[in-house]
């Protein structure tokens, strides 16, 4: 018994300093993965931070392309007919969004969401607008209508997810 009891003294107190000097080594890597974490997202804040000033500027630029005035005098042949005008307005809308697509990961779901929204509402303007149309209508007779229908309507899309945008870059930066 008196073995157990010298045993005992021996190995306890080595023990508790086996114990103390775990949980100091813990907590001094613990405080050093802490620091690896906070220098590493510093690291990526800025490198990300560029990349999404892009991304909203792409987006911008998305949406002033596709806004029905600069579209139809960017786009406008006289040579075009109405039916023609219309197939290539719809395909370079298209094709601009398909080019940004990417952009959706940088920004938030509710200016991606409005920026899209827009989008859908310049085609459904166009298609609107092509379907009051006779089939001898040129491209100019498209481009105004389209034009009149922009100025005439209610809610601007394209400038409520600009404005949307210019808010959100604000708040980030």
């Amino acid at each position: 018994m008196e073995l157990v009891v010298e045993f005992a003294k021996l190995i306890l107190p080595a023990a508790i300093v086996l114990y103390a000097m775990y949980l100091t080594v813990k907590s001094f890597l613990d405080k050093e993965m802490a620091q690896k974490m906070v220098d590493i997202k510093a690291q990526n804040s800025a490198a990300i931070v560029p990349t999404r000033l892009q991304a909203y500027e792409r987006i911008t630029l998305f949406l002033e392309r596709i806004s029905p005035n600069n579209l139809v005098y960017r786009l406008n042949d006289s040579s075009y007919s109405a039916k023609e005008f219309h197939q290539i307005l719809i395909s370079n809308i298209r094709e601009e969004f398909n080019h940004n697509l990417s952009q959706q990961v940088y920004v938030s779901d509710e200016v991606w969401s409005m920026a899209k929204n827009a989008m859908e509402d310049v085609i459904l303007s166009i298609n609107q607008a092509a379907q009051n149309l006779d089939d001898k209508a040129r491209s100019i007779d498209l481009g105004r209508k389209v034009i009149d229908q922009q100025m005439q309507g209610d809610t601007d899309a394209i400038g409520q997810a600009l404005a949307a945008l210019k808010s959100e870059v604000r708040q980030n930066f």
